[in-house]
């Protein structure tokens, strides 16, 4: 369990540094904003999830480590504190471990946006055919 918990941290350390970047300690309790990157806000997601389980003196212990980190202008220092943090987390909670490694799947997974714009746009992740304009004929199969 160790490893894996070492690895889901590994992979978790970017976007939760980009929160706290971000963010600073307020990541904790602040609305996701809707444009937010989507590395910064599965960073946030895991913070605040880490937030909401912890009690009193486990939230208070948090806000310092995430005030700390976010003031700290090492990358791999903030990164190294924050994973310190998460893997400790994780090993006391297993629901909590549970919860997180859904959050990651999300960021594994990506976010593809697409936009199309002006008369007669398509947008797509995957076109087939797409013809636009008058007077074409379909391709035959």
């Amino acid at each position: 369990m160790g490893a894996e918990i070492a690895q889901w941290v590994e992979q978790a350390g970017p976007a939760v540094t980009a929160a706290v970047s971000a963010y600073g300690v307020a990541v904790l309790t602040r609305a996701q904003d809707a444009a937010a990157d989507a590395t910064v806000g599965i960073g946030q997601r895991i913070l605040q999830a880490v937030w909401r389980r912890g009690d009193e003196a486990k939230r208070a212990e948090l806000e310092r480590v995430v005030e700390e980190a976010a003031d700290e202008q090492d990358e791999r220092y903030t990164t190294a504190v924050l994973s310190r943090l998460l893997r400790h987390a994780m090993h006391e909670d297993p629901d909590l471990r549970e919860e997180l490694s859904g959050l990651l799947s999300a960021l594994a997974a990506g976010t593809v946006n697409i936009t199309a714009s002006g008369e007669r746009s398509i947008a797509g992740q995957y076109i087939g055919t797409a013809i636009t304009g008058d007077g074409h004929i379909p391709p035959q199969p």
